[in-house]
C-alpha cells in the first residue's frame, strides 16, 4: 500500500523478497517450473509491485504428523539451510555496494553478443547499447568511481575498444584476451558445484583440462577495462561448436568457459555489482527452474549472489520478468526507440503522385489518361505490387496500399540510455503517444475529426477505406483523395504542427487534448532521459529504484512514463481480462471469417504460437482468442474479476465450426503463466464432456529449457532444407503441457502426438499487440511461427495457410496473409529512407540492425517462403551497392557489411533468391 511505499521510499534501499513455499521440499525439487500457480501470485508477482528484488526459497512446508483428536496433518514450515545462506551473502552484497565508497566500487558492465561475431556485439532491443555504455562511463567518473584510462567518446570507438583484443568472433583468435582464469581456480570452484550440475557439464563439454577453449594461461575474459570497471563480452551458449547440437540440446549446459568468465567476475575482478546492458542476454535464459531456483539451475550457479542491474526496454515485461525472477537483476527501464509514420519514398512515392493525376485526368475527361494509365501499369510491374482483378482494381488496392504504407509506424532511431532523443524524433515520438485514445479520452487525431464533424475515425478506419465527399469537403481535400488515408494523413501533419505551435486546432476537443499533452504526456516523456541516469547510478549506490508497470506507451500505457523505473508485470489471476477477450473474441472471428473467405472452407485446425511477455503486455489476447475459435468463453466473478469458470458456446449461437487450436508456448510462458496453461487443459476437458470433440493442446520446450531450435542452424548454416528445419523445431518443442486436477502443471514427452496434431493444421497464426517493432526485429517471430509453418509443410506435403494478426489497435484488430506483413515491413522499414539514415546515425550499432533485419528475413523465408523475391535485389542495391551506404558501413561496421554480402549470396545459393 502507499504507506509500504513511503516506508521503503525513506528507508532508500532495496527490498529482498524470499520465499516460503506454500509446496513441499521434493515437490519443489522435482518440479522444473519450480513455484505453484499459488505461490509465483503471492509471493512474487505481487511483491514485484512493491519493486521487491526477488531471492530464493527459504522454506517449504511439510506435513509433520496427524493431529489425534483433529484427525487432520500438522505442517509447519521447515527452512533450507543452503538457500537461505545464499540469501544472506546476496543482503551482505547488497550491504557491502551501499557501504564502498563509489572510488573503490568494482563494476562489471556485460554486453550481450549473439550470433556471436563482431558484427552483433552489444546486442540490446530498441537501445545504441554501444552508445549507452560509453555515456554511462562517462557519469560514473563524474560520480566519482574509478575509472581510469582513455574514456570512448561514442560507442563506436567503444567498439573499436572492445575489438582490438579477443571477442567471441573465431576470427579475433590471434588477438590477446583482456584476462585469463587460471585452470587451477577454475577447477577449485567447479569441484564444489552440486553434483547434478557438475554432470551435466562434464556429459556435454568432458573435463575443464581438455576444454577446446583452454589455454596456456587458462580460460580467456573477453572484454576491456576501464580501472575499477570493466566491460565484458558475454560468453557464448556453445551451439556453434557443433551444428548438431542446434538440432538436439534443447537444454544445453553452459561451456567450461562461460562458466570461468562469471567466476572471473566475481573473484578476480571482485566485481561489487553487475550491470547486463540491454534487452536481453543469455544469462537468464540458462536451463533451471522457471522460478524458485535452486543451486544446480545454471543462473544461479553462473551469477552468485551478486547485486544485479538490468537496463531494460519498457515495452517488454516478460522477458524482463525473466531477469527479475532467474538471475535476480533489478530492472531500470528505458525509453522506446523514436518513433514515425513511415511515410512514401522512391518509386512508391511517384505511384502515388501518377495516381493523383490520373484521378484528376479521368474526372477531366483529359486526353492525359490512357498515358498514365499505361505508365502506371509499367509502375506496378516495377514495384511488384502484384493483386487480383483487372488494372482498374489494382489501381484501387494500390492506392490504399499506399495509404496504408504511408502511415505505418516505423522506428527511426534507437534510444541512448539516459539521453533525450533530438527534437524531431521527440516531437514525433510525442505525437504517437498524443494520437493514441487512453479511456474516453480521444486521441488527438480522433478529438480533431470529432471537431471537425468528420464520419472517420482515424485511430479505427481502414486507410484503404473509401473517403466520403463530405470528409473530403470538410477538410477541403482534392478530389484526388480517394482514401480514408489520405483524410488521416492530413490529420496528423496538422497534429504534428499543433504541437510545434504551429498551427490552431480545429476546436474544444483537440484543444483539451493538447492542454493534456502539454500537462501530462510531455513533461512525462521529457523527464525519461534524467530519470534513467539517476536510477542508474542510485541503484549502483544502494538505493532504492521505485516501481512502475511496464506495457507499450504507444498502445495508450502513458503510464509506464517516465521511464527508469523497476518495472512490474500483472496480476496473472485476472488473465484473460474482460478487455482481452473482447479483442480475442473480434479477433478470433475475423481470422475465422478470413479464412474462409480466402481459402474456400471453414478453419477447422489451427497452430498458433503464443508468448508470455505479450500475455503480460495486453492481459491475454491470445489466449482469449484461441478460447473464442474453440467455442470456449470464461466466466468473472463478481468484485474481483477473476476468471473462476468456463462454459461452452452453443454451436447455433457460435455460428461457425470450432477450431482445434494447437499452441506453441514459449518457455517464459510456461513459467510464469501456469493458470493459463490449466485454463486452455480445462477448456479442452469441458468440450470433451460436453461435446464429445478433443480439442486444444499446449506444447513447448523441454523443463527448464527455452528457444525453439531455428536461431543456431540459421547462424550456422547447417542445414538443407525444410525437413531440416522442422526435425530441430519438432526436437525442441515436442512436450505437451497440461494440469492435473489442482492446476499443477504437468509435462510429457509426445512427438507423436504433436506431429498427428500438426498434420491436421489448416492454418498457422501469430499475432503482434504493438506497431513499437516488427517481425523483422527478433529471431523469436520466424522461430516461433517460421518453425510451425515448415514443420507443418513437412508432415502434410503442403504448406498451411501464414495468418498475421495485428492488434496494435485493440479497437481494430485486423488479420492478413504473413506475406502481406512482410511486404509491408520491407517496403515501410528496411527500403526507407528514413530509417537508413537513422540506423546511420548510430554507426556501428545501426549495421548491427541492418544486418540483423536480413538476417531475420533469410530465415523467414527459408522458414515459410512468404519473402518475395525482388526484396533480396532492392536490399543489395539500396544496402551494399549504393556507393554512400556500402561507404558508411565499412566505416562502422565492417563485419555487418561482409555478413550481409554472405547472406545475401546464401540466398541465393538456396534458391531464396532467383
Amino acid at each position: 500500500g502507499e504507506d509500504a511505499a513511503t516506508l521503503w521510499d525513506e528507508l532508500d534501499c532495496p527490498v529482498l523478497q524470499m520465499v516460503c513455499s506454500s509446496g513441499s521440499r521434493n515437490t519443489w525439487r522435482e518440479s522444473s517450473v519450480g513455484l505453484g500457480p499459488r505461490d509465483l501470485g503471492m509471493q512474487v508477482v505481487l511483491p514485484e509491485l512493491d519493486g521487491r528484488l526477488l531471492g530464493r526459497v527459504v522454506s517449504f512446508k511439510e506435513a509433520q504428523q496427524r493431529h489425534p483428536q483433529l484427525d487432520c496433518p500438522l505442517f509447519r514450515y521447515t527452512p533450507v539451510a543452503e538457500r537461505l545462506t545464499w540469501c544472506a551473502r546476496w543482503a551482505r552484497a547488497w550491504l557491502q555496494l551501499a557501504a564502498t565508497p563509489a572510488a573503490r566500487r568494482r563494476l562489471a558492465i556485460v554486453l550481450a553478443n549473439y550470433p556471436t561475431r563482431n558484427s552483433h556485439l552489444a546486442n540490446g532491443v530498441g537501445l545504441d547499447t554501444p552508445a549507452s555504455v560509453a555515456a554511462c562511463l562517462g557519469w560514473l567518473a563524474a560520480a566519482g568511481y574509478g575509472v581510469a584510462g582513455e574514456l570512448p567518446r561514442d560507442g563506436d570507438q567503444l567498439i573499436h575498444k572492445l575489438t582490438t583484443g579477443r571477442s567471441n568472433d573465431p576470427r579475433s583468435l590471434p588477438l590477446a584476451p583482456m584476462a585469463h582464469l587460471p585452470l587451477p581456480a577454475y577447477e577449485a570452484w567447479f569441484s564444489r558445484l552440486p553434483a547434478p550440475a557438475r554432470q551435466a557439464v562434464l556429459e556435454r563439454w568432458g573435463p575443464p583440462d581438455q576444454d577446446d577453449h583452454l589455454e596456456a594461461g587458462g580460460f580467456a575474459v573477453h572484454g576491456c577495462r576501464f580501472g575499477a570497471v570493466v566491460v565484458l563480452i558475454q560468453p557464448s551458449r556453445g551451439y556453434e561448436r557443433d551444428p548438431q547440437l542446434s538440432y538436439h540440446s534443447p537444454d544445453l549446459p553452459p561451456t567450461h568457459h562461460y562458466l570461468a568468465t562469471y567466476h572471473w567476475l566475481q573473484t578476480v575482478h571482485r566485481a561489487d555489482g553487475v550491470i547486463h546492458f540491454g534487452k536481453h542476454g543469455n544469462l537468464e535464459w540458462l536451463p533451471g527452474k522457471g522460478v524458485g531456483l535452486s543451486s544446480n539451475c545454471f543462473p544461479d550457479l553462473a551469477l552468485g549472489p551478486l547485486p544485479h542491474l538490468y537496463p531494460f526496454i519498457v515495452n517488454d515485461p516478460g522477458e524482463g520478468a525473466q531477469a527479475k525472477r532467474r538471475s535476480q537483476a533489478l530492472i531500470l527501464d528505458h525509453l522506446t526507440p523514436p518513433l514515425a509514420r513511415a511515410g512514401l519514398h522512391g518509386q512508391e512515392a511517384v505511384l502515388e503522385q501518377r495516381l493523383d493525376e490520373y484521378w484528376q485526368a479521368l474526372q477531366l475527361g483529359s486526353d492525359r489518361a490512357p498515358r498514365l494509365r499505361r505508365e502506371l501499369d509499367a509502375l506496378l510491374a516495377t514495384l511488384h505490387l502484384d493483386a487480383e482483378g483487372d488494372l482498374d482494381q489494382r489501381l484501387e488496392q494500390a492506392d490504399g496500399y499506399l495509404c496504408e504504407l504511408k502511415e505505418a509506424q516505423i522506428r527511426t532511431g534507437l534510444h541512448c540510455y539516459g539521453m533525450a532523443p533530438e527534437p524531431r524524433q521527440r516531437l514525433e515520438l510525442l505525437l504517437a503517444l498524443a494520437r493514441c485514445p487512453r479511456g474516453d479520452q480521444p486521441g488527438l487525431t480522433q478529438a480533431m475529426a470529432l471537431d471537425l464533424g468528420l464520419a472517420l475515425d482515424p485511430w479505427t478506419s481502414e486507410e484503404g477505406a473509401a473517403l466520403s465527399r463530405q470528409d473530403r469537403q470538410r477538410l477541403n481535400l482534392p478530389a484526388t483523395a480517394r482514401c480514408a488515408g489520405d483524410a488521416t494523413a492530413m490529420l496528423e501533419d496538422w497534429a504534428l504542427a499543433l504541437l510545434e505551435g504551429e498551427a490552431t486546432a480545429p476546436g474544444p476537443r483537440s484543444r483539451h487534448c493538447l492542454e493534456q499533452v502539454a500537462a501530462d504526456v510531455a513533461p512525462r516523456l521529457d523527464a525519461c532521459p534524467a530519470q534513467e541516469q539517476q536510477s542508474l547510478l542510485r541503484g549502483l549506490a544502494g538505493g532504492r529504484i521505485p516501481p512502475g508497470p511496464a506495457g507499450a506507451p504507444t498502445r495508450g500505457r502513458l503510464d509506464v512514463l517516465p521511464t527508469g523505473r523497476n518495472f512490474y508485470s500483472i496480476d496473472l489471476r485476472g488473465l484473460p481480462t474482460e478487455t482481452a477477450w473482447d479483442l480475442g473474441r473480434r479477433a478470433a472471428e475475423l481470422l475465422a471469417e478470413h479464412h474462409e473467405q480466402q481459402q474456400g472452407e471453414p478453419l477447422r485446425h489451427l497452430a498458433m504460437s503464443v508468448w508470455g511477455t505479450a500475455t503480460m503486455r495486453n492481459g491475454g489476447d491470445e489466449i482469449a482468442q484461441a478460447l473464442a475459435l474453440m467455442g470456449v468463453r470464461p466466466v468473472w466473478d463478481g468484485q474481483q474479476r477473476r476468471v473462476v469458470d468456463l462454459e461452452v458456446i452453443p454451436l447455433a449461437q457460435l455460428d461457425r465450426p470450432r477450431v482445434d487450436v494447437t499452441l506453441r508456448i514459449s518457455g517464459f510462458f510456461r513459467d510464469a503463466f501456469p493458470n493459463l496453461v490449466d485454463l486452455i487443459h480445462r477448456a479442452g476437458l469441458l468440450l470433451q464432456q460436453t461435446t464429445g470433440e478433443t480439442l486444444g493442446r499446449i506444447y513447448g520446450s523441454a523443463p527448464g529449457a527455452y528457444g525453439a531450435g531455428l536461431q543456431g542452424l540459421m547462424d550456422s548454416g547447417a542445414w538443407e532444407n525444410t525437413t531440416d528445419l522442422a526435425t530441430a523445431f519438432l526436437n525442441w518443442s515436442q512436450w505437451r503441457y497440461s494440469s492435473n486436477a489442482t492446476g499443477t502443471l504437468r509435462v510429457q514427452q509426445d512427438r507423436d502426438g504433436l506431429c498427428a496434431r500438426l498434420r491436421q493444421v489448416d492454418g498457422v497464426l501469430h499475432n503482434q499487440d504493438n506497431r513499437e517493432h516488427d517481425l523483422l526485429d527478433s529471431d523469436d517471430y520466424y522461430q516461433f511461427q517460421g518453425g510451425l509453418a515448415a514443420t507443418v509443410t513437412h508432415l502434410r506435403g503442403q504448406a498451411p495457410a501464414l495468418w498475421f494478426g495485428d492488434h496494435a489497435r485493440p479497437q481494430r484488430p485486423r488479420i492478413h496473409r504473413l506475406a502481406r506483413e512482410l511486404d509491408k515491413v520491407i517496403r515501410s522499414r528496411l527500403l526507407n529512407p528514413r530509417w537508413l539514415e537513422g540506423m546511420r546515425r548510430h554507426g556501428y550499432r545501426g549495421g548491427f540492425e541492418m544486418s540483423a533485419s536480413l538476417n531475420y528475413l533469410f530465415a523467414y523465408d527459408a522458414s515459410t517462403g512468404a519473402v518475395p523475391d525482388w526484396a533480396y535485389g532492392a536490399i543489395a542495391q539500396q544496402w551494399i551497392l549504393e556507393p554512400g551506404s556500402r561507404a558508411a558501413l565499412n566505416r562502422s561496421n565492417p563485419w555487418a557489411l561482409q555478413e550481409m554480402g554472405e547472406r545475401l549470396l546464401e540466398a541465393h545459393r538456396r534458391g531464396l533468391w532467383q
